[in-house]
């Protein structure tokens, strides 16, 4: 089962839009992927839900409790400085060290502009998706 951090994009689009990242989500609840995050990608979802979307308190918790019915909490033990344009990215990428991730799926700009850290690909939903359905025995 392939371990896989999504970032707060992807989770967002997922919770708020659907579509591919909620296709993502359902391929943890189904049990196809290993999906991680940490109590700072979870903040930062429910944060932008909040400020951007103005959800209201009980939506929120209820968004919460679903990230973590889906994913498996990690608890990143490295400070990571790798993104200085955008430092709340580097929570990701500590989520990813900790989880000891294979992917990070991400919306990103910057990430997405790595391609890869310490031999972690960085990859869009779409592409994700597409490498899972091209791998014999995926569905």
């Amino acid at each position: 089962m392939k371990r896989v951090v999504a970032d707060t994009n992807i989770l967002v689009s997922a919770l708020q839009f659907g579509g591919k990242p909620k296709q993502l989500l359902d391929l943890a609840v189904d049990g196809q992927i290993d999906l991680a995050a940490s109590e700072a990608i979870i903040a930062e979802a429910l944060r932008v839900l909040e400020d951007k979307f103005e959800r209201t308190p009980e939506w929120l918790a209820e968004a919460d409790r679903q990230i973590r019915v889906v994913a498996r909490l990690v608890e990143p033990t490295e400070s990571i400085t790798a993104i200085e344009a955008d430092p709340t990215d580097d929570r990701i990428l500590e989520c990813a060290v900790a989880a000891e991730s294979e992917v990070i799926v991400s919306g990103d700009r910057h990430l997405l502009d790595l391609k890869s850290f310490r031999g972690v690909p960085i990859q869009r939903v779409a592409d994700f998706l597409g490498t899972l359905q091209t791998t014999p025995g995926s569905r």
